[in-house]
């Protein structure tokens, strides 16, 4: 068992690599860190005492005032490699540096001479290091502005607002479920390097927004799965449905046509493939209790009466949806997101379940978990 904290553990990086960790809960042991323990020496070099691994993430990335990124993503390395000293720490610690160090900028530089700085401890030290120059992150639940400008597009493509392209570079991209394979695959390693990440993805600016605007057309605008021509696709389009305002945006009704020969609901529309599979359920039943990390699920109700709840995993807030087979109607679950279904009617519910992969049991990408 390898006991490892991480540092920004709320951060957009942390929180995928904390829940994939848990993921592998008979190798790895999370220890907690809070932010305000940086200033707290005790409760600093007690959790450093506690580590096999550290993995710093925490830092700023973007501010207004540019010195305070600077100067904050230094001290939080001094700091650290101050406790690293005290406790005589002779584990590893992994430093998320970027792509950025190459260039000439404020957050660019305090990457590269917080990297140094841990570096040179490792000299000096017993410890290990393991320094990861990583390209462009992209995935769901990054914070818009802040992030990526994929997160930024997707934030306001959903929120009608028009995306603005200052410059239409090329990105460098990887996805963060790749990264976090990549940084679990470090803190198995025994050795010291400093380790250039190499992206998985090149586009242009332009290219992605294109891409999320088909998106926003086919799935928002018309409930139509798109067409995903290879894998950067679906993880955009996960990526692009992190931010819909769930509350509000389900469940979906279909058009229902009735007339004398009773009715006809058309249930979904694919440009990709997929296993659709029926279920029936006796009152008071439930079935689920998982969530997805990639996968893509519609539950569609056409008789009955069911409640589907969701909850983000990691979160307390439970979201609540009544499907009625008299309006039949949709919810497609986020990925992250542990979900269930129950017949809350007298009679029994039918539920109509499709989703974009067959099932796998060596890769089934499904984690049980009480809503």
């Amino acid at each position: 068992m390898i006991n490892v904290g991480i540092t920004g553990a709320n951060g957009f990086i942390g929180w995928h690599l904390c829940r994939q960790l848990k993921h592998r809960s008979d190798q790895y042991n999370l220890v907690i860190f809070q932010r305000d323990w940086f200033d707290d020496n005790d409760k600093l070099n007690d959790f450093v005492k506690k580590c096999d691994t550290i993995i710093h993430l925490a830092g700023l990335n973007r501010h207004s005032e540019e010195n305070l990124i600077y100067n904050t993503n230094i001290d939080l390395a001094n700091k650290l490699i101050n406790s690293l000293e005290l406790t005589q720490f002779n584990g590893q610690i992994i430093f998320s540096s970027s792509i950025h160090e190459e260039n000439d900028n404020i957050f660019g530089k305090s990457k590269k001479n917080a990297r140094l700085l841990f570096s040179n401890w490792a000299k000096s030290s017993r410890g290990r290091f393991n320094g990861l120059i990583i390209p462009n992150v992209f995935g769901p639940f990054g914070k818009p502005f802040y992030n990526s400008v994929i997160s930024t597009f997707c934030h306001q493509l959903i929120n009608k607002e028009t995306p603005k392209i200052d410059i239409d570079a090329k990105l460098n991209l990887i996805y963060i479920d790749d990264l976090i394979d990549y940084i679990i695959n470090v803190i198995n390693n025994k050795s010291n390097y400093t380790q250039i990440i190499h992206h998985k993805y090149e586009y242009q600016v332009s290219q992605i927004l294109k891409i999320l605007e088909k998106f926003k057309l086919t799935y928002l605008k018309n409930g139509t799965i798109p067409k995903f021509k290879n894998d950067i696709d679906l993880n955009l389009f996960n990526t692009f449905r992190s931010y819909i305002h769930l509350k509000t945006f389900f469940p979906v009704s279909y058009k229902n046509n009735i007339d004398e020969r009773g009715n006809f609901v058309e249930i979904i529309r694919l440009k990709s493939g997929g296993q659709i599979s029926f279920s029936s359920t006796k009152p008071n039943v439930v079935r689920g209790d998982h969530y997805h990390t990639r996968k893509i699920e519609r539950f569609s109700v056409i008789k009955g009466e069911a409640l589907i709840r969701l909850r983000k995993v990691g979160t307390n807030e439970i979201l609540e949806y009544n499907l009625s087979g008299k309006d039949p109607s949709y919810v497609d679950m986020p990925v992250w997101y542990t979900h269930n279904i129950k017949n809350i009617g007298d009679d029994e519910l039918y539920t109509v379940f499709w989703i974009n992969e067959f099932y796998d049991p060596k890769n089934p990408d499904t984690y049980f978990e009480n809503v």
